[in-house]
């Protein structure tokens, strides 16, 4: 693994740390009111400054390479994501937006707010990607308000929900910082782009 490799895990381990939460900790349930025995709350380490600032400088990076240089989010999850990768240093820079679930009925009435431009491709931002199927779904609204979607990134990818295979088929490329297995040391960063 590359230097810049390493300390990309490094900074995907110290997330995932800050980010674990586990049963014994607090009562946890999944969408559907189950028990479950963990889950990651991306928003607590995107809310330590040095950490944020790392994880904007990697997603503004990323966006460049591929071309692309605006970002949006849709979910609490996305906008210290969005945030972070605007306010990262370099040339172009990077702009952002916030995604709503539906058309503000009154004001500007959008559905997208911020300062991307439906002219220029935009990648989706997300903390997590498990089965893809809210970010197809933000993807769908986003090309209904003529925005083209080139790209998705998360922090943090969970190989086995299938997720990054259903984007895929949707047309876009699909970038994670952190992969995490089940059964494999999870401290191993993806360095696709």
């Amino acid at each position: 693994m590359s230097t810049q490799g390493s300390s990309v895990a490094l900074l995907g381990r110290q997330i995932y740390d800050l980010a674990l939460v586990l049963r014994e900790d607090e009562e946890l349930t999944d969408p559907n009111g189950e028990p479950i025995n963990w889950l990651l709350d991306v928003r607590v380490p995107m809310m330590h400054g040095d950490l944020a600032r790392q994880v904007g400088e990697i997603l503004a990076g990323r966006a460049r390479s591929a071309g692309v240089h605006q970002v949006v989010g849709s979910g609490f999850g996305a906008y210290s994501m969005v945030t972070a990768a605007t306010m990262a240093p370099g040339y172009p820079a990077v702009r952002g937006g916030f995604v709503r679930p539906v058309h503000k009925p009154y004001g500007r009435r959008r559905l997208v707010e911020g300062a991307v431009h439906r002219d220029n491709p935009i990648i989706l931002l997300d903390d997590i990607l498990n089965s893809g199927i809210s970010a197809i779904r933000t993807v769908r609204h986003l090309h209904g308000d003529g925005f083209r979607v080139a790209g998705f990134i998360s922090i943090f990818e969970f190989s086995w929900s299938g997720g990054r295979k259903r984007l895929e088929q949707e047309g876009l490329w699909v970038d994670s910082i952190l992969e995490l297995n089940p059964g494999r040391d999870n401290s191993t960063s993806s360095d696709s782009a």
